[in-house]
């Protein structure tokens, strides 16, 4: 994707002026920090033109910093135009060289995978590839609570006593350089799949991670998933050089894309570039239903029309990673490589019900995490950092999640273990590496272990380094404190209730798939009137309200947790007749028949 002159960022002004929203938010116009205001304009008039849109449409697109020349591959992202040559990730052709050799010698191989959906991904991801190649490799996916993240020395031996020649990690093991120095690898061979950030790459055969710093693949932002995927086009190829495929069957890649996908979306990678284009298609594939367990999963979470990232990221991942938050660790494994249609529903109602589990305890913790989250909060704590002994080490990372969304500040939740060790997962704000930060740490001997990304890591260390450690979080990511505690509202249109029409909804759609990097536009209906509001659901939460705008066009509106939200009341009492402003999102939808267009209410200011 080509993106547009890069020059120095401007500060965003404010839209309809509104300082200050019923939640207390700005409402900043979303801008871009490569280009100015002008030629943000021109770059937008010319990508509408190009591709028949409405001008808010184009701009919408020209922020994320599309040129009108890239604007094809954005609308309609094919693999072919964005797929690299695996070989750009170091260690690549080594790995897949030694892999095919696997193939073809037909030697014992184990998959060692992390617990979460991204592991369970990439694990399903090369067990399908190896299948295909009539290969039934051993799997291998550690408990959480009894093993913890990644390899260990007694799970890798074991596999080795087991006739094991070649162990692939995927998802896990950028970090696990004393566990695999102190496993024999003279007649093992060790091959790395990762991508989560280390300070070196480990003594082993083969290490393909894109953020492992002798790589110079500008691949960062691939998951696991990606990496599998990118591995599996490797090994093809050098089967293929090998004459492999000219007596045995070729593997069709193209169905592993469902798993990427969802691998993708749930680790939350950003949804630019590549991951576009490997989302954008899995999930094609994803709709065909013909993973027998996923198409499982989708029934029992209710999920009835084509899948897309909002339901795998909050349908589908949920439930797939509550076996090993909480349960069995390879529960949603085992659905992800299921044939068996009836094994395949059992196991995704018993993951439906484990996840309902999960909810339950989550609950509990993130209600006495909050409390004191807030507290470290009103002490002027850049980044917050909370342990306890009743504290579940399975939902940890959630919970951290969530108090990040609600104080806009770098979270870290720990369980601490009966030996005095906390356990535990942190989430971080945009424009803070979190990653880095605990890599630092241990680096300077505050951490027994830690790894991640950008926006999300884990870690463990002794209780006693608690205050150090905190104080030295506070000191690496400090800019924190300088971040607002409710976030801004990036705008990205203003429009009408009488423009907001199905044709601009279906057009905003084009966008897709929405997530992390590529957020849905917020646009705003301005000068709305409220005719009636309806509580509806089957808990009565979700507010329903009829708008009207000033020439007399109307639309239905609707807010989720509206008992959660500080706008609820105000929405309520329309007596007042007080037209108002609505931030929020336009979708259209099919209803026996006909197509109409919804705003959903993210937030509220009057006019």
């Amino acid at each position: 994707m080509s993106e547009l002159l890069k020059k120095p960022s401007i500060e965003a002004p404010l839209v309809l002026n509104i300082q200050q929203s019923l939640s207390g938010r700005r409402w900043l116009w979303r801008m871009p920090s490569f280009c100015d205001s002008g030629t943000l304009d021109r770059h937008a008039q010319h990508i509408a033109q190009k591709a028949s849109l409405y001008d808010i449409v184009g701009r919408m697109i020209a922020v994320r910093g599309v040129s009108p020349q890239a604007v094809e591959h954005f609308l309609d992202p094919k693999l072919k135009n964005l797929l690299p040559n695996p070989s750009c990730l170091k260690d690549m052709d080594k790995a897949a060289d030694r892999i095919a050799k696997a193939v073809i010698q037909q030697e014992k191989i184990a998959i060692f995978g992390d617990y979460d959906v991204d592991g369970g991904c990439s694990s399903a991801i090369l067990t399908q590839f190896f299948n295909d190649l009539h290969l039934s490799p051993i799997i291998y996916i550690p408990d959480r609570i009894k093993e913890g993240y990644g390899p260990n020395t007694p799970a890798l031996q074991n596999l080795i006593n087991q006739g094991v020649t070649l162990i692939i990690c995927v998802d896990c093991g950028a970090a696990s350089h004393q566990v695999f120095d102190a496993t024999p690898q003279d007649k093992t061979d060790i091959i790395v799949l990762d991508h989560h950030k280390c300070e070196s790459a480990p003594s082993i055969f083969a290490s393909v991670n894109p953020n492992q710093l002798e790589c110079n693949s500008n691949l960062g932002y691939l998951c696991a998933g990606g990496v599998s995927f990118l591995a599996c086009i490797a090994v093809t190829r050098a089967l293929q050089q090998q004459h492999y495929f000219e007596n045995h069957p070729k593997p069709d890649l193209f169905n592993l894309l469902d798993l990427v996908a969802l691998s993708t979306i749930c680790d939350v990678m950003p949804l630019t570039g590549l991951n576009r284009a490997l989302v954008t298609q899995g999930l094609k594939v994803l709709g065909k239903r013909e993973r027998i367990g996923l198409a499982a999963l989708l029934e029992v979470s209710g999920v009835q029309k084509a899948p897309d990232a909002f339901s795998c990221g909050f349908a589908l991942g949920p439930r797939i990673n509550a076996g090993g938050r909480i349960s069995e660790s390879d529960l949603g494994l085992k659905l992800l490589t299921c044939h068996n249609p009836v094994e395949a529903h059992q196991l995704a109602e018993r993951l439906d019900t484990i996840n309902k589990q999960r909810q339950n305890i989550e609950q509990g913790v993130l209600q006495q995490a909050t409390g004191l989250a807030l507290e470290q909060h009103e002490k002027g704590s850049p980044v917050i950092l909370l342990h306890h002994s009743d504290w579940h080490p399975g939902i940890v990372g959630i919970v951290a999640g969530r108090i990040k969304e609600q104080i806009n500040r770098p979270t870290l939740i720990g369980a601490e273990l009966s030996d005095g060790t906390i356990k535990g997962s942190g989430r971080s704000i945009v424009g803070l590496d979190l990653g880095a930060a605990i890599i630092a740490a241990k680096q300077a001997g505050l951490l027994l272990h830690g790894g991640g990304h950008a926006m999300a890591a884990g870690y463990s260390y002794h209780k006693n380094q608690t205050e150090a450690l905190h104080q030295f979080l506070n000191e690496y990511l400090s800019k924190a404190a300088q971040a607002p505690s409710v976030v801004d509202l990036e705008i990205e249109g203003v429009t009408t209730i009488a423009g907001a029409s199905v044709e601009l909804a279906k057009q905003i759609e084009r966008l897709t798939p929405f997530g992390n990097g590529n957020d849905e536009p917020l646009i705003v209906l301005s000068h709305v009137h409220i005719l009636r509001s309806d509580r509806i659901g089957k808990d009565s939460n979700t507010l329903r309200l009829t708008l009207q705008g000033e020439n007399g066009a109307s639309i239905k509106a609707l807010m989720f947790k509206a008992d959660q939200n500080p706008i609820t009341s105000y929405l309520e009492d329309y007596n007042n007749r007080r037209p108002m402003h609505l931030a929020g999102w336009l979708r259209s939808n099919s209803w026996n028949g006909r197509e109409n267009a919804d705003f959903f209410i993210k937030d509220a200011a009057f006019v």
